[in-house]
């Protein structure tokens, strides 16, 4: 678990992909009882202008939170955390999926102890969440 007072702003939070077939979609669809067809049906999601068919978006940023609560040690310590979507991740049926490869930073050192971690996640060469911060309780 870092401490808060050996971190500095631009500290990089160590890298994580995160592999997504559609047997990961159902499972999520299940859990999250999201069963919108863009999330399993190719011919619907393309009939309703999709490259395919599409993660989740809480999906996908739930993946991306993994990288801060895996260096953090505790998700109870994350305070607060948003993103804005910026493009979809396109799941191919093609025994692969897609991935999502997630970066972290800190962004800022903030007073009680806390620390701003901005994420970059990309799947596909395309950045598909933006604004993605989290702001982090440390020891």
């Amino acid at each position: 678990m870092p401490r808060y007072e050996e971190l500095a702003v631009g500290d990089e939070l160590p890298s994580q992909s995160f592999p997504v077939d559609r047997a990961d979609l159902v499972r999520y669809a299940g859990a999250a009882g999201d069963f919108n067809p863009i999330h399993w049906n190719e011919r619907f999601a393309l009939q309703v202008g999709l490259p395919g068919v599409i993660a989740h978006g809480m999906f996908t940023m739930a993946q991306a939170i993994r990288v801060v609560t895996d260096w953090v040690g505790d998700p109870g310590a994350v305070v607060e955390y948003g993103v804005r979507f910026t493009k979809p991740v396109v799941v191919p049926d093609d025994g692969v999926g897609a991935g999502v490869e997630v970066s972290g930073k800190i962004g800022a050192l903030l007073e009680g102890n806390r620390v701003r971690v901005e994420l970059t996640a990309m799947s596909a060469g395309q950045k598909v969440l933006g604004r993605a911060v989290a702001v982090v309780s440390v020891p």
